[in-house]
């Protein structure tokens, strides 16, 4: 799948319908590893010792008197309901899942064992699932693009199927992030989906049998004119080796410029999006994570970077997010690079997974909110190319791709004024 064809639909994508993925942003964590999130749409996570459940302290007698009428309704339905004995375990995941929901963060959520499970595998570059970025924002979930070679693809999945039903059940009223919740699944299970298909007046099912799928987080190659093409698709555990590797490969060719895509990547690890920026920035702040208390940390570039000399061109669209935006941020704001595309998507927090005691899964909890070098807080608003170049479907549909066009155009202008 090329990068052209990533770009289509939704304004929330980078969420994988695989085991293993993470939310738009940047995650701090627990190895926890990374969501939609994102989604999962990637989060940014900053890497930090686990943060193990405090077993021994007291329930405050305020916080007993408080939770009586959620014990009371606990007993209610246990003595009252039609069809017993009921699932203490399923009763006891959907009280944590509706308080976490309480909190009106759609970054801060209960994530239950599998979905964390499979989820903090993510960032490795290995995925078990069907294969699929997907939009999560709108009534049902919605395919972006499958990925190359996947079960999505063999199957037909397309762009803009929406995803009305999973293994006969309707998902009207289901939000889209439970929706994905659903689709996600080790390898070699198979899950039935009901997709509605535009132009088509009936609706379609799909068998599809799930999958290990491996993507590498970072590919290129030497474009015309001595130009250099970097693609990177997620902030993983691979992604700061990989892009050296690359980089390495490159630079022998004695590329002129270097093109950075980061169109559609949703983010992942902080402490890669540091490493990653690192190579392209000498010295100096990358960013700043400020708490809620006022406090704030400082992350600085790690120097003998490879790539701290060369024009630079960065691709963005609604689809970049959270450690995306680091990067981005951080070489606009020093004026490393020029930002061709479109306004990124606005992903400037941070959020922590730590998991709950007898393997019950995790929460998922925003922690801080980050700022650029310039102290831009990009949360809800996004970065704003110096370059806007829209890519429409019809672009697409021709294989077209005016914005990589534009970012050669402005790369081959700096390096001729270099």
């Amino acid at each position: 799948m090329n990068k052209t064809a990533r770009t289509v639909l939704g304004s929330l994508v980078g969420l994988l319908l695989l085991t293993g993925v993470f939310s738009a942003g940047i995650l701090v964590g627990n190895v926890i590893p990374a969501t939609e999130q994102l989604p999962v749409i990637r989060d940014l996570l900053p890497l930090v010792p686990t943060v193990e459940p405090d077993q021994t302290s007291a329930t405050p007698e305020e916080y007993q008197t408080l939770f009586t009428p959620f014990w009371e309704a606990w007993n209610i339905v246990h003595n009252n309901y039609v069809d017993r004995p009921l699932d203490d375990v399923a009763l006891m995941r959907g009280a944590i899942r509706g308080m976490m929901d309480a909190i009106g963060d759609k970054q801060t959520f209960y994530m239950d064992p599998v979905v964390y499970d499979t989820e903090t595998s993510a960032l490795s570059g290995e995925y078990e699932g069907i294969g699929a970025y997907v939009d999560t924002d709108g009534d049902y979930l919605t395919i972006i693009s499958p990925i190359e070679g996947s079960p999505a693809e063999a199957a037909g999945l397309k762009p803009g199927d929406q995803i009305v039903a999973i293994d006969g059940v309707d998902m009207t009223g289901t939000t889209p992030e439970q929706a994905r919740q659903k689709v996600l699944g080790p390898a070699d299970t198979t899950v039935t989906l009901t997709i509605a298909r535009e132009g088509e007046e009936e609706t379609m099912e799909f068998l599809i049998t799930r999958a290990k799928i491996t993507i590498p987080s970072v590919t290129g190659k030497m474009l015309e004119n001595n130009i250099a093409y970097v693609d990177i698709n997620q902030f993983g555990d691979k992604t700061t080796g990989e892009l050296r590797i690359l980089l390495d490969e490159l630079l022998a060719q004695n590329p002129q410029g270097i093109i950075i895509d980061l169109r559609y990547n949703p983010g992942g690890y902080l402490h890669t999006s540091v490493e990653v920026t690192s190579e392209f920035i000498d010295e100096g702040v990358i960013l700043y994570e400020q708490y809620g208390d006022g406090d704030r940390d400082t992350f600085n570039a790690l120097g003998n970077g490879r790539a701290t000399d060369l024009p630079l061109v960065v691709l963005v669209n609604e689809g970049s997010a959270s450690a995306s935006e680091i990067l981005a941020g951080a070489l606009q704001d020093y004026g490393r690079a020029t930002l061709v595309g479109v306004q990124s998507y606005g992903k400037g927090s941070v959020q922590q997974w730590i998991p709950l005691s007898d393997d019950q899964g995790a929460a998922r909890v925003t922690i801080a909110k980050w700022l650029t070098p310039n102290e831009r807080a990009i949360d809800g608003v996004g970065l704003m190319p110096d370059f806007i170049v829209e890519l429409t479907e019809e672009d697409i549909a021709n294989e077209l791709d005016p914005q990589l066009d534009k970012a050669i155009e402005v790369l081959l202008g700096l390096i001729a004024q270099k």
